[in-house]
């Protein structure tokens, strides 16, 4: 089993009325000329939890630190004009702190983390992880 050090938070930049899931995503990560999904976990608008790359593969989703984290995506992250907005759900929080409790336990010492934490160019997941999880 990988080291992970880091679980970090994405959006799939896409707005709230498109809820795509594991199987979109994997075909524009292979467009991109990517093994296929580059995300862990996508979490569905309905607060449905998808599993794409096995959590013993190394993921593609934050350029630097892929090796030893996991990357989980929220279904949304963009208003209907492309700008950055927190979309998400009551189930998609509820499933993503379900979903990291039990990371959490089973990786312990990682820390949660959003895209933008660690790639100050980026807006993801449009909100602020580090205060939304450890308040």
């Amino acid at each position: 089993m990988r080291k992970i050090e880091k679980i970090i938070i994405h959006c799939t930049a896409t707005p709230p009325e498109s809820n795509i899931g594991v199987s979109e995503i994997d075909a524009w990560h292979k467009e991109k000329g990517w093994k296929g999904c580059g995300y862990h976990y996508v979490i569905k608008r309905d607060g449905e939890i998808q599993k794409g790359r096995r959590v013993e593969e190394i993921g593609a989703h934050t350029k630097g630190f892929n090796a030893k984290s996991i990357g989980i995506a929220l279904v949304g992250g963009v208003d209907k004009n492309g700008k950055a907005k927190d979309t998400k759900t009551k189930k998609q929080e509820e499933s993503l702190r379900a979903l990291l409790g039990e990371l959490l336990r089973e990786f312990e010492g990682a820390v949660v983390l959003g895209h933008r934490d660690l790639d100050k160019n980026k807006e993801c997941p449009s909100f602020d992880v580090k205060e939304w999880f450890y308040a």
